[in-house]
C-alpha cells in the first residue's frame, strides 16, 4: 500500500528535513504569555478540582486560544508534531504549572487516563521505577526508552525542569519508517500489517484480558497509522505462555524496525528546554529519549507533565484497532488505558469535555472481555496443533 502525500495530512520526513524546516516550532508572544498568566490567576481564585474545570474557569484571551489551536493543528498536518516554546513555568510553582497545563488542555482535547492507577496527568520524573520489568513503565524512571508511541491521539509534555545531563527527546516519522521498510524488505510489510500480541503491562480494566492484538502498520485504506512498542510485545511473549509465539518473519520485522528507528537518516533529536511544550501525533510519529542524570537537589530534578489527549481533528483509525482504542471514528474520544481506579468525577469530566469540544463520544465498554480472548487463544492454539 502506498499512501498519497497530501499537504493537509502528515507526510514522511527525515531528520535532516526536521532540522532544516522548523515550521513545526512555535514561539509564544508576550500577549499569549500574558493570556496564560491571567487565566491561571483566575483559576487559582476558584480552587476547583481539575476534573471539575471548564474553559470558563481558565479564561484565555484570543491570542492564547489561537496558539493552542495552531499547535494541535500542526500535529495533524505535515509534521505530525509541534514544539511550543516560552511558557512561563519558571514563574510558577509545581501546583500552578499543573493547574495551568490542565487549563490549556481544556482548549486542546479530552484527557485520557494513562496507567493502572487511572491517572489523567502524569509527572515524568525519576521516582525509582524500573523500565524493562513486568509492568514497568518509563515515565517514572531515568532510563533511556525504546521507540514507542503513547495510547492516545496526541501526547503532550510540558517541561518544568531539565536534567543535569541527558533526557534528550528523539522523534521519527513512522511514515518514513514504513517507507524505509518498504525499500529494504517489502516482504515484511504484510507481516507488520498483521496483528501482534502486546501486553497491557497491568494497565487494563479488570474486565479486559492482560494483552491485546494490534498490527504495527495499520490497514486503513486512506489514512496511515502505526503503532510499535517492542517492550510490550516482548512482555506478552515473556509473561503469557498461551500467547502464540512470534514467527521468524515477525521477529525479523521487529529486528529491522529496531535497526531503522535510531538510524541517523530517520531519528531527529531535540532538547526540551524549560517552558517547552512538545505535542506528538502518536499515529505518525514514534518517540524515545536518552537516559538522564538528575541534580542532587530535589527542587532541581528533571520534571515534565504529561497529558494524553483525544483531539477533535484526529484521523479515523483502522476498524480492527477498536480492540485497543475503543473507537475508530475521526475526532472521537478514544484511547488511553483504563486502569483499575476510574472515578465518577473522571467519567463526568470526559463526557462534559467531549460535549464542549463537539467530539463523538460513547460511554466506555470493553471491546474485548477476558473470556472472549480466552476463546480466541484456544482457537489459535488448536489451529496451530493441527497444522
Amino acid at each position: 500500500m502506498t499512501f498519497t502525500a497530501r499537504s493537509d495530512r502528515p507526510q514522511a520526513w527525515t531528520a535532516q528535513q526536521a532540522r532544516d524546516d522548523r515550521s513545526w516550532t512555535l514561539r509564544l508572544t508576550e500577549e499569549q504569555v500574558q493570556g496564560f498568566r491571567d487565566a491561571l490567576d483566575h483559576a487559582k481564585t476558584l480552587g476547583k478540582p481539575l476534573l471539575s474545570m471548564e474553559q470558563a474557569d481558565f479564561p484565555l484571551n484570543e491570542a492564547a486560544r489561537k496558539i493552542l489551536q495552531e499547535a494541535i493543528d500542526t500535529t495533524q498536518g505535515r509534521w505530525g508534531m509541534c514544539l511550543v516554546k516560552g511558557f512561563p513555568v519558571g514563574e510558577w510553582t509545581e501546583d500552578e504549572s499543573r493547574l495551568a497545563y490542565w487549563g490549556m488542555s481544556l482548549y486542546m482535547g479530552v484527557g485520557r487516563t494513562q496507567n493502572r492507577a487511572s491517572q489523567f496527568m502524569n509527572d515524568v520524573r525519576n521516582e525509582g521505577g524500573e523500565y524493562k520489568v513486568k509492568g514497568g513503565r518509563g515515565y517514572n524512571t531515568n532510563a533511556g526508552l525504546d521507540f514507542h508511541q503513547d495510547s492516545a491521539d496526541v501526547v503532550g509534555l510540558l517541561c518544568r525542569r531539565t536534567a543535569k545531563a541527558g533526557g534528550t527527546s528523539k522523534v521519527i516519522s513512522s511514515i518514513a519508517l514504513y517507507e524505509a521498510v518498504e525499500r529494504r524488505r517489502p516482504d515484511l510489510i504484510p507481516v507488520l500489517r498483521q496483528p501482534f500480541f502486546h501486553s497491557y503491562q497491568g494497565t487494563q480494566d479488570p474486565s479486559q484480558p492482560p494483552y491485546y492484538r494490534l498490527s504495527i502498520f495499520g490497514n486503513h485504506p486512506e489514512y496511515f497509522a502505526a503503532r510499535a512498542n517492542r517492550k510490550n510485545t516482548v512482555a506478552a511473549q515473556r509473561d503469557f505462555p498461551e500467547v502464540p509465539r512470534l514467527t521468524q518473519a515477525q521477529t525479523e520485522a521487529l529486528d529491522l524496525l529496531d535497526e531503522l528507528m535510531p538510524s541517523d537518516p530517520l531519528c531527529f533529536t531535540m532538547e526540551l528546554e524549560q517552558g517547552d511544550m512538545q505535542l506528538l501525533n502518536n499515529y505518525v510519529t514514534l518517540h524515545s529519549r536518552t537516559p538522564f542524570e538528575d541534580y542532587d537537589e530535589p527542587d532541581r530534578k528533571r520534571h515534565l507533565f504529561r497529558l494524553w489527549l483525544s483531539v477533535p481533528t484526529s484521523q479515523p483509525l483502522p476498524d480492527d484497532w477498536k480492540e485497543y482504542y475503543g473507537d475508530s471514528r475521526a475526532g472521537s474520544v478514544r484511547g488511553g488505558v483504563r486502569g483499575s481506579a476510574i472515578t465518577q468525577e473522571f467519567l463526568e469530566y470526559e463526557k462534559r469535555q467531549a460535549k464542549a469540544l463537539n467530539m463523538p463520544f460513547e460511554t466506555w465498554r470493553p471491546f474485548m472481555l477476558k473470556e472472549d480472548m480466552e476463546r480466541i487463544i484456544a482457537g489459535l492454539n488448536k489451529e496451530h496443533a493441527t497444522a
